[in-house]
């Protein structure tokens, strides 16, 4: 039957539902990952292992995966084409939310100095704070601290601010 109820004949194709694009499908993300050009992924693995204290749990001779622990990978690195640069289009940071108090991330941030990571800049987003470091190939990461858990609250004083990215001094604490 076509959508007006008329009896259709037998080579006649339906009338075409106008698509609802409030009931259009939306993908329902229940894991994420990823994945890195680096110069040598056995090297940047190693920075991996050391900094976010990740574990290898896949390699071939292109590429390793590495896992926070509780899923098979959360970054993938893949070795980069000769010559590749650095900078310009693509990933701008990728975030990473710490558990813990302001505390724990304050020595992270110690942590990253003490093993010589480039840090970027430490922000007050409004609804935490974040601290952006880099890899040894240039890729961005942040440790994110959130202060507001509740996510309406987080949308609200998102958009009262503008998606705020100010500059902070925060002490870092070491050991």
């Amino acid at each position: 039957m076509d959508p007006d109820e008329r009896v259709l004949d037998p080579n006649e194709e339906p009338t075409p539902i106008p698509a609802d694009p409030q009931n259009a499908p939306k993908p329902r993300v229940r894991r994420t990952h990823l994945s890195l050009f680096v110069r040598d992924p056995e090297a940047s693995a190693q920075w991996y292992e050391d900094v976010l204290g990740m574990e290898v749990t896949a390699r071939g001779p292109q590429w390793v995966f590495l896992s926070f622990g509780k899923k098979h990978h959360d970054i993938a690195l893949i070795r980069a084409e000769e010559g590749a640069g650095t900078g310009g289009v693509g990933l701008q940071h990728y975030g990473l939310e710490v558990e813990g108090d302001l505390e724990e991330w304050r020595r992270l941030y110690g942590m990253l100095l003490a093993k010589g990571v480039p840090v970027v800049k430490t922000t007050d987003h409004k609804i935490g704070f974040g601290l952006y470091f880099t890899d040894p190939d240039g890729n961005r990461f942040e440790f994110f601290h959130e202060t507001v858990t509740d996510d309406e609250e987080g949308k609200r004083i998102l958009g009262l601010y503008g998606a705020p990215s100010e500059p902070v001094e925060i002490e870092p604490l070491r050991g």
